[in-house]
């Protein structure tokens, strides 16, 4: 029987805290999940509204029905074949969120969205913890109030940094819409996918999916997009120097400066089954600033993890058939680009393939990363003291790749 009355909303105010503390968005506003930090520290009625809206503002990317017939097949949906390329879709865009947009921001009509998802926390069940809240904290707030001419100043310098916040949160949508000419649509990826032996209608694995987004980004021409870059691991291996070599890389000799670059990591977390002694790795991972997410989900069934929950991974689902949106419109409607809710898996059930992805602003931030992740030890992954015995590392940093005869 479920509980009611007090101990209901003690049970579900548990469950947000809980959720604050443990998941990871990737927001240097946000607590890192071994901070040390407590709730306590924090307006709680923020940190509700803070994780709902950094949850929703992530882009959503699912299965589409009626888009324009995809070259060479008859398809006009990805409806029960396409869930890893919307997995890599959805990492991808995150990367280019913090890119082009930082780690604080989020989507203004983020809590506009109504959950309707019954198994997941509830929009309501939000609206009335934050309404007691602030009913709490309302005296306080109306102290500090800033004169006029201060409210004019911030509201211009608001409005114009909203306002192209707006243009690059479009802009990065419209790169993935369902379109030949959208530069990481799916006409676009399975157009890369041919050179990997996929065709529409197959199943993409998650590092089939890598290899397609460094293409993409590569063979993509646009202005905006020639100062980011990708790397995929080599055999779990990832070599410093080809990550530099790549950042350094400018299209026009003028330009000095070093590109970001997202690092894709394709893994495996076991053999036939998930390792639940990786489960600690995992979570450290995705609590780490520079992390991305991860492409994976359950057997055949994609699913792309933002965050955790104790011994549950959070995660986004692409298995949700939506109508076509012309993204080339102006004003294209933004809500059926971005999850209402969270959804949360056993790590048990995890499909032990999958890719890991990290964003790096430049080299600097690279070589931050890289210290981070070897917590200035020689073995790689001796900051996840769980990872030992027999189990293999997950990947490696080295320093330079093996010289080619």
């Amino acid at each position: 029987m479920e509980a009611t009355g007090t101990d209901e909303v003690d049970k579900l105010k548990t469950k947000f805290i809980s959720a604050w503390n443990n998941m990871k968005y990737n927001e240097n506003k946000l607590l890192p999940a071994r901070s040390g930090c407590t709730i306590e520290d924090h307006v709680i009625a923020g940190n509700v509204e803070e994780f709902r809206k950094d949850f929703i503002s992530r882009i959503w990317l699912t299965y589409r029905e009626e888009f324009p017939q995809i070259e060479g097949s008859a398809f006009t949906t990805d409806c029960g074949w396409g869930c890893t390329l919307r997995t890599g879709q959805m990492l991808l865009a995150q990367g280019l969120i913090l890119h082009f947009l930082g780690r604080a921001w989020t989507w203004p009509d983020a809590l506009n969205i109504e959950n309707s998802d019954s198994d997941s926390w509830t929009s309501n069940t939000v609206k009335k913890f934050t309404a007691s809240f602030e009913a709490s904290l309302s005296g306080e707030s109306e102290l500090n109030t800033p004169t006029v001419s201060q409210k004019e100043t911030i509201r211009r310098h608001s409005d114009d940094h909203e306002m192209r916040n707006e243009i690059y949160h479009r802009k990065i949508i419209s790169w993935f819409g369902d379109s030949p000419l959208a530069l990481f649509g799916l006409h676009q990826l399975i157009k890369y996918g041919k050179k990997s032996g996929k065709k529409a209608g197959d199943w993409y694995g998650p590092a089939v999916v890598a290899h397609i987004l460094r293409k993409a980004v590569e063979e993509a021409r646009h202005p905006d997009l020639q100062g980011i870059t990708i790397y995929v691991a080599q055999d779990c291996t990832v070599y410093s120097s080809d990550v530099i070599d790549k950042q350094c890389t400018s299209m026009a000799s003028d330009n000095t400066d070093d590109k970001a670059v997202i690092i894709l990591i394709p893994v495996r977390l076991g053999g036939e089954r998930t390792n639940i002694d990786y489960l600690d790795f995992v979570k450290g991972i995705l609590s780490l600033e520079y992390c991305v997410g991860i492409i994976g989900g359950k057997p055949k069934q994609s699913y792309y993890f933002a965050g955790f929950q104790d011994d549950s991974l959070i995660y986004m689902d692409p298995h949700y058939c939506q109508s076509f949106v012309d993204v080339s419109i102006k004003d294209f409607p933004l809500e059926t680009f971005h999850c209402p809710s969270p959804k949360k898996m056993s790590f048990r059930k995890m499909d032990p393939s999958c890719t890991i992805g990290f964003y790096c602003r430049n080299v600097q931030d690279f070589k931050r990363a890289s210290e981070e992740i070897t917590k200035s030890s020689s073995s790689p992954l001796d900051a996840f003291p769980q990872i030992t015995g027999d189990l293999l590392c997950l990947f490696i940093l080295k320093s330079e790749a093996p010289k080619r005869c």
